[in-house]
């Protein structure tokens, strides 16, 4: 039930802010420049929230011609001249929605800063924040407004937390992730990692230039950003090379949703693409993929199911599988914040599963996630602590109601079991690790259905973003409904909050800092083994945000956990 809801004193604090706040209305007689190990970019004045934005600068050499399906490489050229730097590059070449109405193509390596334009004011380099965008590892691009850092930077400045906020793309799909025996043999693999990974090498070399610190950089990301961001905690055998000092993770961790494969797991689609674009009889394979023609690769590569691909063992990048990582202390020691929705398996499970027998099937078909086949024994471990009891299903919101028809009498039985097994188990590992290694985790739930999402989906996959971005304007949603259109206040104002803790955590490694004194919502807990705490997002209850016992559904995550050897992960 709904509770009384009132404004916490730091949200009327930062509000009388931004209206005292005099806006500069004109632009700079100088457009604002900076020079890089490269050479000089000029960025653009943006009066409306006081900010310098430099965009579309590149990080890497184009991957195209010798460097496509290559491991990234640096830029090896300089200029004398100045570059402008004041529109975004196009996207990756990507395969779903989250490409619609961008720009596409395969010289798409560029990254973006935004930062206030008072950078200089404050009197020491800035903290970063660099966003990793998500969609699957095969959708998705800095561009898209959605992920439009302005609105939390410009918050950072209110509070008095302020940062530089960073975005890239990487390459998505087969582009990226193009996995074979033959490729790895050459030493090409997780391409789109390793992009990522050059964007953070660059930052240290060149944030510097933008008033930013090196030293004080937090990456963060959703989804399949998340699950990068958990690679690079664990990259090269948790080798720590000093590119990040703290890390945020919403729906996604070092533990990936999937089983993990090396390279020749994924020899069937690879050989399929390379007969479809007729290089099967080639002398030099890889050299006849890489002078196919853009468009022939790209409607080979979009219809011969050839799309969903991701990161693999290496035996460098990846070196393992995370979880013997996580156990051994094999990871970047550094304090993050790791989430997840209450609702996740809305979005990744079955529907019309209406027996056990048949979510039994399922499993065992390995028809879901982790995406292998499950030995019966064990399917029928998972079946005995998911009982179907539809009071205990997800998404919560339905209270006891069983659903049919299209969904399945088994639906809010599976989802809960798909939920945690993707991300909410993978979760509690991740908060429980770093609790254990003495190193401060921040975790939480996000409990707050937008606008436009159905009761039967709950509060799913992705609906935090558009809070910890403050999109309250609801940009870059023109596929689906604007999530505070209609919306009661304490949603704007949740909105401010997780987004000020967001910023607090970027420029302190603490979400609580920017409001010690707030009286009306409690203060995030650090994570503690003995007392496992989360934080729960609720723009539904008074103070919007409060702790929990992380300890829901703990005999059917445990079980989960414990079987990670088993789903290869």
């Amino acid at each position: 039930m709904a509770r009384a809801f009132s404004l916490p004193s730091w949200f009327l604090a930062v509000a009388a802010a931004f209206l005292s706040h005099s806006i500069i209305v004109s632009g700079w007689a100088t457009p604002p420049n900076a020079t890089t190990v490269n050479g000089t970019y000029v960025g653009s004045y943006v009066a409306e929230y006081d900010q310098d934005l430099f965009l579309g600068m590149p990080y890497a050499q184009p991957p195209i011609g010798n460097l496509r399906f290559a491991n990234p490489q640096s830029l090896n050229t300089s200029f004398n001249d100045t570059r402008d730097a004041t529109s975004y590059s196009s996207e990756c070449v990507g395969y779903g929605t989250d490409q619609w109405e961008y720009p596409i193509g395969e010289d798409c390596l560029y990254l973006n800063v935004v930062r206030p334009a008072n950078y200089s004011s404050f009197g020491e380099p800035l903290p970063v924040g660099v966003w990793i965008h998500g969609g699957g590892f095969f959708e998705g691009g800095s561009p898209d407004k959605r992920y439009n850092l302005s609105f939390v930077v410009q918050n950072s400045v209110a509070i008095g937390k302020p940062f530089i906020g960073v975005s890239f793309n990487y390459r998505l799909s087969a582009w990226g992730f193009l996995a074979s025996g033959q490729l790895a043999g050459e030493g090409t693999t997780n391409m789109a990692l390793r992009d990522q990974r050059l964007a953070l090498h660059w930052i240290q070399e060149n944030i510097g230039a933008f008033g930013g610190d090196p030293s004080k950089v937090t990456i963060w990301g959703e989804s399949a950003g998340a699950k990068s961001v958990g690679f690079h905690l664990i990259a090269f055998n948790g080798r720590d090379d000093k590119l990040f000092r703290g890390a945020i993770m919403e729906s996604g961790n070092s533990v990936q949703p999937q089983a993990m494969f090396t390279a020749d797991y994924f020899e069937a689609p690879y050989q399929a693409l390379v007969d479809n674009v007729n290089c099967t009889d080639a002398i030099d394979v890889l050299g006849c993929l890489r002078s196919v023609p853009f468009d022939t690769l790209n409607t080979a590569i979009n219809t011969t199911n050839a799309t969903g691909w991701f990161p693999v063992i290496d035996g460098d990048f990846v070196a393992r599988l995370a979880s013997y990582q996580l156990e051994a202390g094999a990871y970047v020691h550094v304090p993050i914040i790791s989430g997840a929705n209450s609702d996740e398996g809305t979005a990744f499970g079955p529907v019309g599963i209406n027996t056990t027998e048949e979510f039994l099937a399922f499993m065992e078909k390995g028809a879901g996630y982790p995406r292998i086949p499950l030995a019966p024994a064990l399917a029928e471990e998972i079946i005995n602590v998911y009982p179907d009891d539809p009071c205990d299903g997800i998404p919560g919101d339905l209270g006891c109601t069983r659903l049919n028809g299209t969904h399945g009498l088994e639906y809010r039985r599976t989802s809960a079991y798909i939920g945690d097994v993707v991300y909410i188990a993978p979760r509690r590992l991740q908060c429980q690790t770093w609790a254990a290694g003495g190193t401060p985790a921040y975790c939480y739930r996000f409990n707050t259905r937008p606008n436009g999402i159905p009761i039967e989906s709950g509060v799913t996959h992705f609906q935090e973003v558009a809070f910890v971005f403050d999109n309250t304007n609801g940009y870059g949603y023109d596929v689906t409904p604007d999530p505070f259109a209609g919306v009661p206040a304490s949603y704007f104002a949740l909105a401010k909050l997780m987004s000020n803790s967001w910023a607090s955590f970027i420029h302190d490694l603490d979400p609580n800092s920017f409001r010690r004194n707030d009286t009306v919502t409690p203060q995030w807990p650090v994570y503690d083994n003995a007392d496992p705490q989360g934080f729960v997002w609720d723009a539904n209850v008074t103070g919007l945000a409060y702790p929990e016992p992380d300890t829901f559904r703990a005999s059917g995550i445990s079980t989960i956990l414990s079987f990670n050897r088993a789903f290869r992960r």
